[in-house]
């Protein structure tokens, strides 16, 4: 993903947190918060129960690619975090792009007809 698209300060993601709304699945939950920009920002939190570091980064990899490959679904001008369960580690490919894809309609982000591609 592209710096424009990700999430990075802690205070975003606290923001998101405490001021947005959130949708459970059993492999991921999702808060969801509009933001003021043109571009929706994803960020990921993987929590230190987990697993180490590589783990993390690991999981966080998976969904941050899952997510990268629908981006263009998702609606402009929202910010989004992803926190990562315990089963994401255990889920095969096919469940992970389900689980963000649903909450993803759950939250109602998913435009059928994908915005138009930006040029760099």
């Amino acid at each position: 993903m592209q710096r424009a698209q990700r999430l990075r300060s802690a205070r975003d993601f606290r923001r998101v947190r405490e001021h947005g709304r959130s949708w459970a699945h059993p492999l991921l939950v999702i808060g969801v918060l509009p933001n003021r920009g043109q571009h929706t920002r994803c960020g990921f939190v993987v929590s230190k129960a987990l697993g180490n570091a590589v783990e993390r980064n690991r999981l966080k990899r998976r969904v941050r690619e899952a997510v990268r490959l629908v981006y263009h679904h998702i609606g402009p001008g929202w910010d989004v975090v992803f926190i990562i369960r315990n089963g994401v580690a255990a889920a095969s490919w096919e469940q992970l792009q389900h689980a963000v894809q649903t909450l993803l309609r759950k939250a109602n982000l998913w435009q059928a007809a994908p915005a138009a591609p930006e040029k760099d």
